[in-house]
C-alpha cells in the first residue's frame, strides 16, 4: 500500500491531468488534503485502509470545534470524496467511505437566487436606444441566458456565438470547452448590439472581443460589476446583485423547471456534480413554496 502522501500527490496530479482544474482549484484542493493528512496523522493513522466513515466523521466534528464554517467544512468534503473516489477507481481501495456522509447542512449556501419576474425587471432596465445600453443589455441577457462567470463573459471572442445555430462557446476553468444554448431573447439582443451599437463604440477600431468597452479593448471584471450595480439600483432592488447572482438563477430556474442535474452540471462547466447538487436545495425549496400555497392540505 502506498503511503498516504503519495497517494495525495497521484490524486492532485489526477486532477491537474485527468480533470485540468485550474492552479488555484488546485491549491485548494491540496489545502484540505494536507488538512486532512494532518488529521490522520495526529490519529496515528499511517494506512489509507485503516480510514473508514467514523474516522472521516470525526475529522469533520473536529473543523467543526474548531470554528470552521459549514461551507468551508463542505468544500473540504467534497475533495475527501474525490480522493476515496479515485482511490476505488485505482483499485487501491474497494470501497468508498464518504458515500453515506452527506453534505454539512447550509454547507454550500447560495446568494440571492433572484425570482423569475426579478431577471424579467433588471433584463428591461439598459436603454437599447444607446450604444452602451444596447451592450449593456445584452452583456446581462447572456450572462442569465447561458449562466456564465463573469469572466467568461467579459473575454468572450467573437468567433465564440454562433447566432445561426444560437449557442455560445465558453471556455471555463482548466481551459475547458463547452457549448451552452442562449435562447432567442439573448439571440435578438446580441443581434441588436452587433449592428448597430458595437460599431460605435469601436469608432473604426478593431477587436476580436464580443463585447468591447474604450479603445476596442474587453471590459474588465469591475467595469462590468458596477455596470450591473448601477442597472440593479435602477430597477429598485434592496438585495445585493451580482453577476453570480444570475448564474445561481440561471441553474436554479432550470432545475425549477424540471431541467436534469447532469444537463445542468454540462452547461455550468461544472467537473464534480456534487457542485451542482447545491442548487437542488433551492429547488426543493421552491416546490415545498408551491405545494404549500396551492395543496389544499399543505
Amino acid at each position: 500500500m502506498p503511503e498516504l502522501d503519495t497517494l495525495t500527490d497521484q490524486y492532485l496530479n489526477y486532477l491537474l491531468v485527468e480533470k485540468g482544474l485550474s492552479d488555484k482549484t488546485l491549491d485548494s484542493y491540496g489545502s484540505d488534503m494536507a488538512m486532512y493528512l494532518s488529521f490522520l496523522e495526529e490519529m496515528k493513522i499511517n494506512n489509507i485502509s485503516d480510514t473508514d466513515t467514523p474516522v472521516i466523521l470525526k475529522h469533520l466534528i473536529s473543523m467543526r470545534n474548531g470554528g470552521l464554517g459549514a461551507r468551508s467544512r463542505a468544500r473540504h468534503l467534497v475533495t475527501i470524496r474525490g480522493f476515496y473516489r479515485f482511490l476505488v477507481q485505482e483499485k487501491i481501495l474497494k470501497h468508498d467511505p464518504t458515500r453515506l456522509i452527506d453534505l454539512p447542512k447550509s454547507g454550500l449556501k447560495l446568494p440571492d437566487v433572484l425570482s423569475i419576474e426579478e431577471v424579467r425587471l433588471l433584463l428591461s432596465i439598459p436603454d437599447t436606444k444607446t450604444p452602451t445600453g444596447s451592450r449593456d443589455a445584452a452583456m446581462i441577457e447572456l450572462l442569465y441566458a447561458a449562466g456564465l462567470r463573469v469572466s467568461e463573459l467579459i473575454n468572450l471572442k467573437l468567433q465564440a456565438v454562433n447566432m445561426e445555430a444560437g449557442f455560445v462557446r465558453v471556455f471555463g476553468k482548466g481551459s475547458k470547452e463547452r457549448v451552452v444554448p442562449i435562447g432567442l431573447f439573448a439571440k435578438e439582443k446580441i443581434d441588436n448590439y452587433l449592428k448597430t451599437a458595437r460599431p460605435l463604440i469601436l469608432k473604426s477600431i478593431a477587436s476580436r472581443y464580443l463585447f468591447v468597452a474604450r479603445a476596442g479593448k474587453p471590459m474588465t471584471r469591475q467595469g462590468f460589476w458596477k455596470l450591473l450595480k448601477r442597472h440593479a439600483l435602477k430597477a429598485g432592488f434592496n438585495k445585493k446583485i451580482t453577476p453570480h447572482s444570475l448564474r445561481h438563477s440561471f441553474a436554479s430556474h432550470l432545475l425549477e423547471g424540471g431541467a436534469d442535474l447532469r444537463a445542468v452540471q454540462l452547461m455550468l462547466g461544472h467537473v464534480d456534480i456534487s457542485t451542482t447538487q447545491i442548487y437542488t436545495h433551492v429547488a426543493r425549496e421552491h416546490l415545498k413554496k408551491i405545494h404549500e400555497k396551492f395543496h389544499p392540505r399543505g
